[in-house]
């Protein structure tokens, strides 16, 4: 049996959002950036909307707003939110997460990225929810697999692995 993220045949998400409210915030930005480094530009993550008690899974949002700095560059006239920062925001969602659960955590980065799958694009307007999933995690190391879907559809998929610098 192995751990890698499973196709997504029948969309099967890492995490069951029966009984989640979308609609609520766990954490807002200044919760997130009282935690994660990331700032203007780079803060991928707008908000943590459930974990389960242990923290080892959760729940983010990633609005895709039309103003951001990839639009006018990354497809003019048809503007696709790249795939580096689709990860990036699944990533610092897994960092906020430990960062969390472990109360003591200092800058927390990802250092690889394995069975990476896009299916689908992201566009400007898009609210992609973010799924991280714990697969092996201590003080200093952390691997968990990754997911945003937008539209009740997956749109990349992922396993990160990050350290506590």
């Amino acid at each position: 049996m192995t751990n890698s993220p499973q196709p997504a045949t029948n969309e099967r998400y890492l995490i069951d959002l029966d009984g989640i409210d979308m609609d609520q915030t766990w954490a807002g930005p200044e919760d997130i950036e009282a935690v994660n480094p990331h700032r203007g530009e780079m803060r991928h993550l707008d908000r943590v909307i459930w974990w389960n008690e242990d923290r080892t899974e959760a729940v983010g949002i990633k609005e895709v707003g039309d103003d951001e700095f990839w639009v006018p560059g990354h497809i003019p006239g048809r503007p696709l939110f790249p795939g580096v920062l689709q990860i990036e925001a699944g990533a610092q969602l897994s960092s906020f997460v430990l960062a969390e659960r472990f109360g003591d955590a200092p800058f927390v980065g990802f250092t690889r990225v394995t069975d990476c799958s896009f299916r689908g694009q992201v566009v400007p307007g898009d609210e992609m929810i973010l799924f991280t999933k714990e697969v092996k995690v201590n003080r200093r190391r952390f691997i968990t697999d990754i997911q945003g879907i937008v539209n009740d559809k997956i749109v990349f998929e992922a396993r990160i692995t990050g350290m506590a610098f």
